[in-house]
């Protein structure tokens, strides 16, 4: 109802709007109208012309006191700006009078007067008017959306520092750690917090203090955000959740304003938990801002600090917070005191992802084709996000498909529609396009299967596929924490495989190689400026600061170090190259195998690409 009424309300304004503007374009054309015109003569003299007789024909319009006459053998007409009207009417009454008796025209001056000076006047006060109503009907709207903007939900006013409603009080969270899979180590760790929130007389009692940050790092979609959700579900505590960006405005002094509020809050419920998401955008390194340090979101983290610390030791208000950069925060967040307890949630194992693919496949119909435990094995590397994702795109695929449940070919199919992209059918590729793109992922598969410690191909194909012109799919048989020199060379031949084929076999390079360009060169770098397996510089990292952004810094070596880097790296990239071309040419009627089943069929899985590798080829 409330809608209705200010929706016609704007809709009354603006009509009102609308007539004040056409009534005042009329009034101002006529305003201005016929005043090109210079003035020719005196008052007098025009008297003076009707009374002898001398004007021929005459025009008075008297919205604007304009006349407009003829004289007596003048063929162009004079003009006039009447003074007065009144005036002017008086004094020439009875000469106009005498002219309309000669000519036989009559010529009612007094009334025209009238009725052209009351519509022009009416015009104008109906102008005047409606302009005053237009003005405060917008006055009257914008009014009330200011008032919105600084009040709460409940229709009480803030200041602009109050903190956002999305940090208003949860109460029920009924998420629990049994809702958690594939992080029972984490969950272990926060367990004590738990614990101490439902009974920290047991922990007084020994003189421990819970800590007062839990920081939660790790990549994105592992479940941070989740496991806060599950401590504040499984103590039953208020739960105040708000993300890092809501911190930080335009205005100094706002985002330390709703800190302050935050924490109040949070006092105000203890025992209780305050969440803070991607903390890294308010609580970053001080010292790097462009403005010298005295921006609005250094005034925050200095605010954010200081309620840290604050606390007394058993105030029962405990502050989480996620990450996916903690190489980028603040040392002073990180310090006993504030958040003095760091869980690292990371990718999940094969249990862990059997236990997520368990509780994300509990309400999906799942045919007896489908393992779960392959598919575990399969998704090595995945978040539970990703795994969330695979079966939600499996169920769209086999919803498109009119199935009934889902199909161990709708997982695949959504598996590689994740890893690569859209399979994209309907693109039609030319006989050569078709032919490079064979040779190019032979080219890949055949160097891989002849490189110890590469992982099985899985599947080839020369079908497009999101901005791929084809693809050569490896899977992980077992999973790992780090990579050998071993490895990473071995990596660098199975990416240059496409180019160096298209070299041996097509006698042309193309642009398709560019993405594995891209990581030769990535791999290549890291190798020597990370990992010190540089056999010229040796075990030496040249970025102390880890990894990401901050740790990009090129001026930490001289320039004579800088070329023996770039010599080293482009000697690693050399090698691999000259790696990859003896394997391609030793073996080229394995590849020119492969290249001219792809070019028939389009794809090879597994098997059959181990059957012909393994088979002779006849002399």
């Amino acid at each position: 109802m409330k809608k209705r009424k200010n929706k016609r309300f704007r809709t009354v304004a603006v009509v009102l709007a609308v007539f004040a503007l056409i009534a005042l374009t009329v009034s101002f054309i006529n305003s201005k109208k016929d005043k090109a015109e210079p003035e020719i003569t005196e008052y007098h003299q025009i008297i003076g012309l009707f009374k002898d007789g001398k004007v021929t024909e005459y025009t008075l319009n008297l919205e604007n006191s304009r006349l407009e006459y003829y004289v007596s053998g003048a063929e162009e007409p004079s003009y006039y700006t009447v003074p007065d009207n009144d005036l002017f009417i008086a004094d020439s009454r009875e000469a106009i009078k005498d002219y309309s008796a000669l000519t036989g025209r009559e010529y009612n001056v007094e009334a025209d007067y009238v009725s052209v000076s009351l519509a022009s006047r009416i015009l104008t006060f109906a102008a005047i008017v409606l302009i005053m109503m237009s003005v405060m009907g917008v006055g009257i709207f914008f009014g009330r959306q200011i008032k919105k903007l600084f009040k709460d939900s409940d229709g009480k006013a803030h200041s602009a520092g109050r903190i956002s409603k999305d940090a208003e009080n949860t109460s029920e969270i009924k998420t629990k750690f049994s809702d958690v899979a594939g992080a029972d180590e984490e969950k272990e760790e926060l367990a004590e917090v738990v614990g101490f929130l439902r009974h920290p007389e047991k922990f007084s009692k020994l003189g421990a203090q819970i800590p007062k940050g839990i920081l939660l790092s790790g990549p994105p979609g592992t479940g941070k955000t989740l496991l806060a959700r599950a401590v504040a579900g499984e103590a039953n505590v208020p739960f105040f959740s708000i993300s890092g960006s809501d911190f930080v405005e335009l205005y100094v002094g706002v985002g330390a304003s709703r800190v302050r509020d935050l924490f109040e809050k949070a006092k105000k419920a203890a025992p209780s938990i305050i969440f803070i998401d991607e903390i890294d955008t308010v609580g970053r390194k001080r010292g790097t801002s462009v403005n010298g340090g005295n921006d609005e979101r250094e005034q925050t983290l200095n605010q954010l600090l200081v309620e840290m610390d604050g606390f007394s030791g058993n105030s029962g208000v405990i502050v989480i917070a996620a990450t996916n950069r903690p190489d980028v925060l603040d040392p002073a967040l990180l310090r006993p005191g504030r958040f003095d307890k760091q869980i690292t949630v990371g990718y999940p194992d094969a249990k862990g992802r059997l236990e997520l693919l368990r509780v994300y496949a509990g309400n999906k119909p799942l045919s007896s084709s489908v393992c779960l435990r392959d598919i575990s094995f399969s998704t090595i590397g995945f978040t539970g996000a990703d795994i969330k994702n695979l079966l939600n795109e499996a169920a769209l695929i086999a919803t498109r498909k009119n199935k009934d449940e889902i199909c161990k070919e709708d997982v695949e199919e959504a598996m590689l529609k994740i890893l690569v992209g859209t399979e994209k059918k309907s693109r039609k590729m030319s006989d050569a396009e078709k032919k490079l793109t064979a040779y190019h992922e032979a080219g890949h598969a055949v160097a891989s299967y002849y490189l110890e410690n590469q992982d099985p191909v899985e599947q080839i194909s020369i079908i497009p596929r999101g901005f791929a012109g084809g693809y050569t799919l490896q899977r992980p048989v077992e999973e790992s924490s780090y990579s050998s020199k071993k490895k990473m060379l071995e990596s660098l031949v199975t990416l240059l495989g496409g180019r160096v084929a298209e070299e041996l076999f097509i006698g042309d390079i193309s642009t398709g190689a560019s993405n594995d360009l891209q990581r030769v060169t990535s791999i290549a770098t890291n190798m020597v400026t990370r990992y010190g397996m540089s056999e010229e510089l040796g075990p030496v990292s040249f970025f102390a600061n880890g990894s990401g952004e901050s740790a990009d810094r090129r001026g930490c070596f001289s320039e004579s170090v800088s070329e023996k880097i770039d010599s080293e790296i482009q000697k690693i990239i050399s090698d691999a190259k000259d790696k990859t071309s003896a394997i391609l040419t030793e073996h080229s009627d394995k590849v020119r195998l492969i290249a001219e089943r792809l070019i028939v069929q389009e794809k090879i899985d597994r098997f059959e690409f181990e059957f012909l590798m393994a088979m002779p080829i006849a002399a």
